[in-house]
């Protein structure tokens, strides 16, 4: 999943109203097998949905009841949804998930309505539509939920199985002796994530630790955020491929629908790239990607957890403390989302919880420690 992180927040009496009605999700889409089949989904889930097959249709239902969360296309007829998206985050904000076929000029257009304020993207296929968003129902609902727990701003859970690290990645004592020397820093985000990380990376210098990024987004989409992210910062910034060595003035973010794990290939650090199972319900997952760092590099790693729904990375950054990784969280008042690093300082995995614009620094901070140890390993 993706967000916009904003300054707005959400009042606890307006929290505690909507917590006592069931949620209210508009569902703006010119298909109407799209329309039909969210609508059952959502219902399924106690969610109550209304339809609109255009911006024009459901801004005339927004006057007569506000949703708690838009789910919207973006090819639609009379408005274009970045249009209307724009529109709503302008005069009255209220979270939007896209819901859209990114194929195509799609994915930059999808890009766009991240930067213009919606929180998350999910895909959705030009064929067999129906049958696909049976399959993604867990995937639809924990989107809607999410959003619906996010603070937006004006701009100028289903039952299902949980399968944790163990499914890709079993657990084993402690990382391998003789770690390298260059310090590895493994980095977790779901809701909120797309600003939030850029704004952490364009803070790092060109010769920052080596990164690697696990953030929920869909398969093809995560090309489009890292070349996004490789034109802000002055690190290069790349989607990882199998193979990719982990190393200093380089980012890499984990490709939608695989797991990235970080691998020892001698005195090197190297990706690997996995299609097994969902875990936290992600692939990628921040835990896998953060087991994966505790048993490749134990001290030689920085965790850091940041804005997102769940607990996806809260049990890995753990694993990644116990190694002896430090190991950071983003603050409450910075999140869109507090989800997952509230759970990870529940579980006593933080070393320490700073505001956004504190991680970059506290990242090369410890990065600057570690490798000024004696003998500059773990």
């Amino acid at each position: 999943m993706t967000a916009r992180a904003t300054s707005a927040g959400v009042g606890t009496a307006a929290g505690a109203a909507r917590a006592a009605r069931p949620l209210h999700v508009l569902v703006v889409d010119d298909s109407a097998v799209v329309r039909q089949t969210l609508s059952a989904l959502f219902a399924l889930e106690g969610i109550e949905a209304t339809v609109a097959a255009d911006p024009y249709i459901a801004m005339e239902k927004m006057s007569r009841q506000r949703p708690d969360v838009i789910v919207l296309d973006l090819e639609l007829p009379r408005m274009h949804g970045l249009d209307f998206l724009a529109r709503i985050m302008e005069e009255d904000p209220i979270p939007v998930v896209i819901c859209s076929a990114l194929t195509g000029g799609g994915t930059d257009t999808a890009m766009r309505a991240l930067e213009q304020g919606a929180l998350a993207v999910v895909t959705k296929p030009k064929l067999n539509i129906r049958e696909f968003l049976h399959e993604s129902a867990v995937l639809f609902v924990d989107a809607v939920r999410g959003a619906a727990q996010a603070r937006v701003g004006k701009r100028r859970p289903t039952a299902s199985p949980r399968l944790t690290a163990d499914a890709v990645l079993p657990p084993r004592p402690g990382p391998a002796a003789g770690v390298p020397a260059d310090r590895i820093v493994a980095i977790g985000a779901s809701t909120g994530g797309t600003e939030a990380l850029a704004s952490l990376l364009q803070a790092m210098p060109h010769d920052g630790p080596g990164i690697v990024v696990v953030q929920h987004m869909p398969e093809g989409f995560t090309a489009a955020f890292a070349a996004r992210l490789h034109g802000l910062c002055r690190m290069e910034v790349k989607e990882a491929v199998g193979g990719d060595r982990v190393r200093p003035g380089l980012a890499l973010i984990a490709p939608g629908n695989r797991h990235a794990l970080v691998r020892r290939r001698g005195d090197a650090y190297e990706i690997e790239l996995s299609e097994g199972p969902l875990v936290s319900r992600h692939r990628p997952s921040v835990d896998v990607l953060f087991r994966s760092a505790a048993q490749a590099a134990g001290a030689g790693a920085i965790g850091v957890l940041m804005t997102g729904m769940g607990d996806d990375g809260a049990r890995g950054l753990l694993e990644m403390k116990e190694a002896g990784a430090a190991t950071l969280a983003q603050d409450e008042a910075s999140c869109v989302v507090f989800g997952m690093p509230r759970e990870a300082i529940a579980r006593g995995a933080v070393d320490e919880v700073l505001p956004l614009d504190r991680l970059p620094a506290a990242i090369l901070k410890r990065a600057s420690r570690a490798a000024a140890a004696p003998g500059g390993g773990a």
